[in-house]
């Protein structure tokens, strides 16, 4: 007889296909890396570009790309003689709730240490032509209580005043918003 599930020919099938389906999954987890804007400009300096007063302008959206909040933000910025910045963040959302945030920044071969009071793991910021990647897991409001999401942002310098910043929220490795905005210098 040969009815055996037991063989490579029925159990090879779903086999190719299982490795077919990882295979396109982590190609699509493949995203840009800072060497695809070396050559870019303006060139992105976070010591230069996060210095003095700034303001933001934003928006988050949930998991379907729907816009779910709009904010704006003051962000005052300074760097100490040994070379450690701090961000200081305000945001005001259109529903009337308002965040702070300080971020220290702390130099580490080459890159910058990036820790704030809510984020439960602290991220790298490194740089390169005119984007910047930090990738860090922030600690946010849900319901009657928090859950902790992996945060990966980018930023891109349009101007030398005005800069782009990207992030995608996840968690267990699935997209569950976005949030867009727009830091320009006063």
């Amino acid at each position: 007889m040969q009815i055996s599930i037991g063989t490579n020919r029925i159990t090879g099938l779903p086999r190719c296909l299982w490795l077919l389906l990882a295979t396109v999954l982590l190609a699509g987890c493949a995203g840009p890396s800072l060497e695809d804007y070396s050559d870019r400009g303006p060139v992105l300096t976070p010591q230069e570009f996060f210095t003095g007063e700034l303001s933001a302008r934003g928006v988050v959206k949930d998991f379907s790309g729907e816009v779910i909040r709009t904010f704006d933000a003051d962000i005052s910025a300074s760097w100490d003689s040994n070379g450690i910045g701090t961000l200081n963040e305000e945001f005001r959302f259109d529903d009337g709730e308002v965040q702070t945030r300080v971020w220290t920044l702390t130099p580490d071969n080459g890159a910058l240490h990036a820790d704030a009071g809510d984020v439960v793991e602290p991220g790298t910021m490194r740089w390169q032509g005119n984007a910047i990647n930090m990738n860090y897991v922030l600690r946010v409001s849900y319901g009657d209580g928090t859950i902790d999401v992996r945060m990966d942002d980018w930023m891109y310098l349009i101007t030398p005043d005005t800069l782009i910043n990207q992030t995608t929220m996840t968690k267990w490795g699935i997209e569950v918003g976005e949030i867009v905005l727009v830091i320009s210098k006063r």
